[in-house]
């Protein structure tokens, strides 16, 4: 089954490419089930980039997804043209009394900054209460995660001495979990933060389900909130370690080669993806878990 995206929007042709079926709001129409509705609170400056990532992501199971694109209410992004978001973007006060079988949160560039600083962080501590009554499940992705947590459980983020950057190895403590069902022992995950959250600081209740001896945990669910906490990347496209290498290059920043990424650490050579697959399986696991303990009519 397709995924079924706003019409026009860019990342339909980049989808089209890859193989992934794209469905218009007619022909999901005649379809006689009721698609699952997960919706994208996209915090990240390239939107249009992480619109496509995670729209990758879900639209390859065999569901009809209905996708629908958040934004904060009364923040301006500075990266997107207006006209993209006013086309496309749903805000969190318009979709408020609407209900989501799942909801990803993404991460955004204010990791260094303290929670309370954000100037978007009342209406997304909004958002987090939200997803108690109007979302079966949340997937929160890196800065989402923390803040997430945050929220809930006073969680503090840890600044680095050194920026985690590059794709590590990373141990599966659950290989019984239903997320994590046919990933392998040990899998590889792009890492690109300043900060971290540490298992000794999870409230209990919580399970680290994918760790790294490198850079800490990486998955943990919490199944009283039905949620999943996510820290690093492993939506990323093949070049985006490289391209936010450059960009830190570019703005000055400390920064090194990213770890285990480039062929003999050599950044003229093209990074092989080491991730795709088990990014696919993770999210194929978590959307086949919405279906399976949605009701009908929950939406």
């Amino acid at each position: 089954m397709p995924i079924r995206i706003p019409e026009n929007l860019p990342a339909i042709d980049v989808l089209r490419d890859e193989g992934v079926m794209v469905m218009g709001a007619d022909a999901a129409a005649r379809q006689d089930i009721r698609p699952l509705r997960i919706a994208l609170l996209n915090l990240m400056p390239n939107k249009v980039r992480t619109e496509t990532q995670f729209a990758r992501l879900i639209g390859a199971t065999p569901l009809q997804i209905e996708f629908t694109l958040l934004r904060m209410t009364e923040h301006k992004s500075r990266n997107t043209p207006s006209e993209h978001l006013e086309a496309f973007y749903t805000t969190f006060a318009e979709a408020h009394e609407q209900r989501f079988d799942g909801l990803i949160v993404t991460g955004a560039p204010v990791e260094r900054m303290p929670f309370e600083e954000v100037g978007y962080w009342e209406e997304l501590r909004s958002v987090f209460d939200w997803t108690q009554t109007n979302v079966r499940e949340t997937f929160a992705i890196c800065w989402g995660a923390q803040a997430m947590l945050h929220h809930f459980h006073g969680t503090p983020k840890r600044d680095l001495p050194r920026k985690a950057f590059g794709c590590f190895r990373h141990r599966n403590l659950a290989p019984g979990a239903p997320i994590l069902r046919g990933v392998s022992d040990d899998i590889v995950i792009p890492v690109s933060r300043w900060t971290e959250t540490r298992e000794a600081d999870l409230p209990a209740g919580l399970r680290v389900l994918l760790t790294s001896p490198a850079t800490g945990p990486a998955l943990v669910e919490e199944p009283g909130r039905h949620a999943l906490y996510m820290f690093n990347h492993i939506e990323y496209d093949t070049t985006s370690l490289a391209e936010e290498f450059i960009r830190d290059q570019e703005a000055g920043t400390e920064i090194g080669l990213p770890a285990n990424y480039f062929p003999g650490d050599d950044p003229s050579r093209q990074p092989e993806n080491r991730w795709r697959s088990h990014a696919h399986l993770l999210f194929g696991n978590w959307i086949n878990e919405l279906y399976q303990h949605t009701p009908f009519d929950w939406c």
